[in-house]
């Protein structure tokens, strides 16, 4: 399985959501996870009910089985000034040219630097190992940008081709994009069972794709119930008042004409809904990629409900893979179970 998960989709398909829940899911069992963000929302932080980010990481969750999910907030303004340290050492003098306005004025004339430095702290935290030879991290999961720019968010070194074509920043790049081109890097879309997120969906897809970037799979979030049964399904489509008036009666509803209106109408709108949703399946089963699906939280998503998200990814396979294809045990020596998880 991938060891980074990159998280994008259309605006208001809940993709900061769906990054946090992946992230508690993965850490079960005794993994660590890192969660990126790099849009400067502060989504995560409002998701977990915690103190803003800081561009240092630190805990803010626990899985069951004792993993734990660690987060940061990537700033591009101090990954610049990171990055000139270590290639340039020019300590006091970056944080000179920070006063000056220069570090703001380079990431946002270049956006493909700014994008180079962002993806490449988060894979520099995918990389990183500790003295015993073992990854820092089990898995890095980045809140990406959206689906309509999360192509070339990631494709940075054709971004910084013609901006830095030998020196550092190039050889940056082309360190970045030997992560996000390997089997170490899987991208996720995030849509919900609509038209114009599911075609969003599928452009991305194909975007990606030409790009030779790994797609992993589709999260359909925000999955509502189907409240009646195929039968009834067909009723309500066919708008037959007569008979929902009769079941009504037989049912022991008195007065039931003034009901039969309101009933028909909320059934047919019903129909009508599960008949698009189910256009909107065939849709992305026809893009040959796994899907995972995630329910409508009808009281807003709370730490608990992330924990119940998670849960259902897991049961999903997501967090079952077997321990070699991450190249390492659990931190809680328990061995990790097989299967099929994202990014697989």
């Amino acid at each position: 399985m991938s060891r980074f998960q990159v998280v994008s989709g259309k605006g208001g398909t809940g993709k900061t959501t769906v990054a946090a829940a992946l992230a508690l899911a993965l850490a079960t069992g005794g993994r660590r996870t890192l969660l990126v963000e790099v849009e400067g929302r502060q989504g995560i932080a409002q998701l977990f009910e915690s103190e803003p980010l800081p561009y240092e990481e630190r805990r803010i969750a626990v899985a069951p089985g004792g993993g734990e999910v660690h987060a940061l907030a990537i700033d591009a303004e101090r990954a610049l000034l990171d990055y000139l340290q270590m290639f340039y050492k020019l300590g006091s003098a970056g944080r000179a040219l920070k006063k000056l306005g220069a570090i703001d004025f380079a990431t946002t004339i270049a956006p493909g630097v700014r994008d180079v430095l962002l993806t490449g702290k988060a894979c520099e935290a995918v990389r990183r190992k500790d003295k015993q030879g073992r990854f820092v991290y089990d898995y890095v999961i980045m809140d990406a940008p959206p689906t309509g720019r999360i192509t070339r968010f990631l494709n940075v070194n054709d971004e910084v081709a013609g901006l830095a074509r030998i020196g550092p920043i190039h050889n940056q790049a082309q360190a970045v994009m030997r992560v996000l081109k390997s089997p170490e890097t899987a991208v996720h879309l995030v849509t919900l069972l609509e038209e114009m997120p599911v075609q969003e969906t599928a452009d991305g897809i194909a975007e990606l794709r030409a790009a030779e970037l790994p797609v992993g799979r589709v999260v359909v979030n925000m999955v509502r119930p189907h409240l009646l049964d195929e039968e009834a399904l067909r009723t309500a489509s066919g708008g037959r008042r007569k008979e929902i008036a009769k079941t009504l009666t037989r049912a022991g509803v008195t007065g039931s004409a003034g009901l039969v209106r309101p009933l028909v109408e909320q059934a047919a709108e019903h129909a009508q809904r599960v008949g698009l949703e189910r256009e909107q399946r065939t849709v992305l089963a026809g893009l040959g990629l796994p899907l995972a699906e995630l329910p409508l939280m009808g009281e807003g998503v709370s730490p608990a409900a992330l924990h119940e998200l998670a849960e259902e990814l897991h049961k999903q396979g997501v967090g079952d893979e077997a321990a070699d294809e991450a190249g390492q045990a659990p931190r809680s020596g328990k061995r990790r179970g097989s299967g099929r998880g994202v990014g697989s």
